[in-house]
């Protein structure tokens, strides 16, 4: 890395961006070479051979863009990713609206044709900064490489400042190859004048919010991803304990707060549990940390929580109001908010003031849990992901989109950063990256990817990446030969016109496709054989591909449909003997 004491001499544009990367603390690049990133790589294999940072070459520029975003929201650092021009490029836009609609950090760095040809319609042109443009906080396009130390240090702060987000950053070719006397931007020396300071709650907001969680008899906790992006566990947990208000969260705060908790009510929404729907329904006042009241959540909006007061916490102002107008607004980090708030209530003790909010919502976990299936005709995928959650306390879980996504939300028990899934976006595809750039961020811990066999199909040429950097990973196919979720409400909603969601035929044998990437495989069958299995899934040393062959007709209740409220569930449980569990 060059200091400001060395002696200024030309350097090229590619080593002013390796150098500013590095510079930034980046240790891992996810990406894949092409003609107009060319200059960049060969400028990134001296700093490989210095150990100053290392690449992960993946199969395709998707998978980049997810690794990124999951090495961010496994660390809380920025992702970054390479792609060429054109179609290196576009292949990133499915990763970069998955990051920016879950608020992942991350900095793409695409190759451009050089600057004579831009416009002209040259091989492998796209105007990728204009397709970007509302998937993005901020795009460059590098017309100078003078500029590029302080774009990066810039791209950096944007992506980390406020609500995080992908920033794009696009270079074309001749712009890497140019020398020019190089002078590097320190990452503390970025001057924004255009980029908005974050607003601060007041003493006021945070009073009033007090006195209403004081004056609550029936409070429940709406907890989102801003929450895990502010690392609140802890202040959550304090608020939580002093409090004894209950906790909800959205499928992207899950890990929050521990799940195990009496006062974890798990997953809100469509595919909620009971318990948590029937509470949101119920409260008096809904505190919404980090939450925007996204259609998942909140079923037919104007029956959301309609007998709460609201205070809804959040760091971005545009959230404020967007969907429900709330009876207290602040903005502000939720770390900081919950602190303030904690402080004006530190005198006040609730300790048996909700004695009977509490006990409703005990009855009704007894009344409607969450029913793990057992079938002598074959496996069900409740029951292999809940053997999969008693195997292990603390693993990183990455998941695809559909039927399994919804299961592994309701069973595993995740910690902080550790459920990593694509929320807002539903993004198929997404896991097996996701557990890559997860993998690579934690070496020594333990990541399992949870998929379903159409999802694992989008992206399952990333085992080849796996199968390279012999990385540990863990992958559970939950394989039930459908589009699972389609299948779902093509029967529920479109009276069982199966219409193009059958995955049966040209579906790829998953053991011969592992052993082509020379990953062991286990294929299971029968009910019996999970519990043993899945421990020796665990317990391998190596990368894993788990086919998992459950019941085809299998659907994920409990589920609110389209336009009810969060009250109207299909597939409450039965209110009969014990033994007899089952969903209507």
């Amino acid at each position: 890395m060059l200091s400001q004491n060395e002696t200024i001499t030309e350097k090229t544009g590619a080593f002013a961006l390796m150098d500013s990367l590095v510079s930034h603390g980046i240790k891992h690049i996810f990406g894949y070479p092409g003609g107009a990133i060319l200059p960049i790589y060969d400028e990134l294999y001296s700093w490989e051979e210095q150990n100053l940072i290392k690449h992960i070459l993946v199969r395709h520029e998707q998978a980049a863009a997810h690794a990124a975003d999951a090495y961010s929201r496994a660390t809380g650092t920025v992702g970054v990713c390479f792609a060429t021009s054109g179609p290196g490029a576009t292949n990133l836009v499915s990763g970069i609206a998955t990051a920016q609609i879950d608020s992942v950090p991350m900095v793409a760095i695409t190759g451009q044709v050089s600057r004579a040809f831009i416009g002209t319609d040259a091989f492998q042109e796209v105007d990728i900064f204009g397709i970007t443009l509302p998937i993005v906080k901020h795009s460059y396009v590098i017309r100078d490489p003078r500029d590029i130390s302080k774009v990066v240090a810039e791209a950096f702060y944007i992506a980390k400042h406020g609500r995080p987000g992908p920033v794009l950053i696009d270079i074309p070719k001749d712009v890497g190859l140019e020398k020019f006397k190089y002078i590097p931007t320190k990452p503390s020396h970025v001057s924004l004048p255009g980029c908005r300071p974050l607003l601060k709650s007041s003493l006021q907001q945070i009073k009033q919010a007090a006195r209403l969680i004081e004056k609550s008899s029936q409070p429940l906790l709406y907890v989102g991803g801003g929450a895990i992006i502010s690392n609140a566990h802890t202040v959550i947990k304090n608020f939580i304990e002093h409090c004894k208000i209950p906790i909800t969260t959205t499928l992207m705060g899950k890990g929050i707060f521990d799940e195990n908790d009496q006062l974890s009510l798990g997953m809100l929404g469509m595919h909620g549990t009971a318990y948590a729907n029937f509470a949101v329904s119920e409260c008096d006042l809904l505190i919404a940390l980090g939450a925007r009241f996204d259609d998942r959540v909140t079923g037919k909006l104007d029956e959301f929580a309609c007998n709460a007061q609201v205070i809804h916490v959040d760091i971005d102002p545009a959230e404020i109001g967007k969907n429900r107008i709330p009876q207290v607004a602040i903005v502000g980090d939720i770390t900081e908010v919950c602190s303030e708030i904690l402080k004006e209530l530190k005198e006040v003790f609730f300790k048996n003031e909700r004695k009977s909010w509490l006990q409703r919502l005990e009855n009704w976990k007894k009344e409607y849990p969450l029913i793990v299936p057992q079938n002598p005709n074959g496996i069900s995928p409740q029951e292999t992901i809940n053997s999969l959650n008693s195997c292990t306390t603390d693993a990183y879980f990455t998941t695809d989109v559909g039927q399994h996504q919804m299961w592994a939300a309701q069973f595993i028990k995740a910690l902080p950063r550790r459920w990593i899934s694509s929320a807002g976006l539903g993004t198929m595809g997404y896991g097996l990256p996701a557990a890559i750039g997860a993998q690579v961020a934690n070496p020594s811990q333990e990541v399992i990817c949870i998929t379903g066999d159409s999802s694992f199909q989008m992206n399952l040429q990333e085992l080849g990446t796996i199968s390279q950097y012999n990385l540990p990973i863990k992958i559970i196919v939950i394989n039930n030969h459908w589009q699972g979720m389609v299948r779902q409400w093509q029967e529920a909603f479109y009276n069982k016109r199966y219409s193009h969601s059958n995955m049966e035929r040209g579906a790829p044998n998953l053991a011969i496709l592992a052993d082509a990437y020379q990953i062991k495989s286990f294929t299971v069958t029968n009910s019996e054989d999970i519990s043993h299995t899945m421990k020796e899934i665990i317990e391998h040393k190596g990368p894993v591909l788990a086919d998992f062959q459950v019941l085809e007709e299998q659907n994920c209740y409990p589920m609110v449909a389209p336009g009810k409220s969060n009250a109207e569930m299909i597939g409450i449980k039965l209110k009969t003997n014990q033994e007899n569990k089952q969903y209507v």
